[in-house]
């Protein structure tokens, strides 16, 4: 059964990992402009695009993502294939990063963030590294 309906799992896990990146990419860049602007009108502008990312696109892709991704290992990864493991360290660390970003969102909402626009610029890198070597696994499986 998962395997007749692979293309369609696998067209749903690409267009959820998209929508997932392109949130995990943004909302640091948000949590950006929150720290750097003085105008209270503006900080509740950007809390309020926050929780729109997270709640509406953020979570739903993330979510897809993982089952989506887990109907494909059923389907394709056969016994031995050490490469998914690492895919799998490193999905749950992008998860973890998720996570702390709903965290820091709560901060900059309540007034408790004592973080800077330099550290959530820094923090803006993380999940390109880590899809670089999601997708270097996914495409080489090394091992």
């Amino acid at each position: 059964m998962i395997a007749d309906a692979y293309l369609w799992i696998k067209w749903l896990h690409i267009l959820a990992v998209i929508s997932w990146m392109a949130g995990l990419l943004y909302l640091p860049r948000l949590f950006v402009y929150h720290v750097e602007t003085s105008s209270a009108e503006a900080k509740t502008e950007f809390a309020a695009a926050q929780v729109k990312l997270l709640r509406r696109i953020m979570n739903p892709a993330m979510i897809v993502t993982w089952i989506s991704g887990f109907l494909l290992i059923v389907a394709i990864v056969g016994p031995g294939e050490m490469w998914i493991w690492a895919k799998f360290a490193l999905v749950v660390a992008m998860t973890t990063f998720h996570v702390i970003c709903a965290r820091w969102r709560k901060q900059l909402l309540d007034g408790t963030n004592d973080r800077s626009g330099k550290f959530f610029r820094m923090m803006n890198e993380v999940p390109t590294v880590l899809m670089i070597g999601i997708v270097g696994l996914v495409l080489f499986k090394p091992f």
